[in-house]
C-alpha cells in the first residue's frame, strides 16, 4: 500500500502508511493503541474507502474494492471480536464460507438437487478436513456460539481454509484467548504459511506470540510506519520506545509487554 489516507473528519486515522507485506510472509502489526492498526486492515478489506492512496495486490491496483470481490481474490480478514453464526455447528459455519454454491438459487433447488448433495457431500469433506487440521474436530457438531474464544479463533482461521486465500488479514488473534489456545493458534498460523503458502498480516499486543511467528515486525505510531525490522530491533529502537512509553523511558524491556 502506498500513502494511504483514511479521515474522519479532521481526525487522520491512518496518515500516510505505506508499507507492502511480502508474500509468503508472517508479518506483524503493531503499535500502541489509536496508531491506525485497525482502521488500516478495514481500508486494506474494504470495509472502509481511503480518503486517499493506493492497495494494490499481486501488482493489481485493489482500492476500494468491496470485501466480497476481495474474499473471491484471496484477500480475506479475521476481527478481534469471533463472528460466527451462534446455532450453527462449528462444521455448518466452515460449510456455510465458499460462494456460489449451488443451492443459493430457487431453481437449483427444485432441479439441482443431486447435484447439491454431491456438492454438500464435498463440502461436509472439506470442513471435517479443516476441523482436523485444526485440531478441533471433536467441536464439529457443537454450536459454534458455545465454544470457547479460542475455539472461535481457530474456526476464524478455518473460514480461510475453505477458499483459496493468499492474504489474510488476523486482527488481535490473540485476545480473549487462554496461553495454551493461544500456542495452538500460532502453531496453526505457521503450519498455513509453511504447508499451504499462506500469507498474513497480524496484530497483536502480545509480543511473545509476536516474537515467536512475526519476521518482519512493523510498527505503526500516529497513522503511519514507524519502524520495521525484526522483533529485537524494533525493541532497541529508540523511536518505538518513545511511540510506546514516551520521551525519557528507556528500559527496552518494557515494550515487550504493552
Amino acid at each position: 500500500m502506498d500513502n494511504l489516507h483514511r479521515h474522519f473528519g479532521a481526525f487522520r486515522a491512518v496518515d500516510g502508511a505505506s508499507l507492502e507485506i511480502a508474500t509468503g510472509s508472517i508479518t506483524g502489526l503493531v503499535g500502541p493503541n489509536g496508531a491506525g492498526k485497525t482502521t488500516l486492515f478495514n481500508v486494506i478489506a474494504g470495509a472502509l474507502p481511503p480518503t486517499s492512496g493506493t492497495v494494490t495486490m499481486d501488482g493489481e491496483d485493489i482500492t476500494g474494492l468491496p470485501p466480497h470481490e476481495l474474499f473471491h481474490k484471496g484477500l480475506l480478514r479475521t476481527f478481534q471480536i469471533a463472528h460466527e453464526f451462534h446455532s450453527m455447528t462449528c462444521r455448518e459455519n466452515l460449510m456455510m464460507v465458499p460462494g456460489g454454491q449451488t443451492g443459493e438459487t430457487l431453481w437449483n433447488t427444485w432441479f439441482g438437487r443431486k447435484r447439491i448433495a454431491d456438492e454438500e457431500r464435498a463440502l461436509r469433506a472439506k470442513a471435517d478436513e479443516v476441523l482436523d487440521f485444526l485440531t478441533i474436530s471433536h467441536l464439529a457438531d457443537h454450536p459454534a456460539g458455545a465454544v470457547s474464544g479460542g475455539q472461535k479463533k481457530l474456526l476464524e482461521l478455518g473460514r480461510t481454509m475453505m477458499v483459496d486465500a493468499k492474504i489474510v488479514f488476523l486482527d488481535e488473534v490473540g485476545a480473549g484467548v487462554n496461553r495454551t489456545l493461544l500456542n495452538t493458534i500460532a502453531d496453526t498460523i505457521v503450519r498455513l504459511n509453511k504447508e499451504r503458502d499462506y500469507t498474513f498480516c497480524v496484530i497483536e499486543h502480545d509480543m511473545d506470540f509476536i516474537g515467536r511467528i512475526c519476521d518482519p515486525v512493523i510498527v505503526m505510531a500516529e497513522g503511519k510506519k514507524l519502524a520495521e525490522g525484526t522483533l529485537d530491533e524494533i525493541k532497541a529502537n529508540e523511536h518505538v520506545i518513545e511511540a510506546y512509553l514516551g520521551t525519557g523511558l528507556k528500559n527496552k524491556d518494557q515494550v515487550a509487554t504493552v
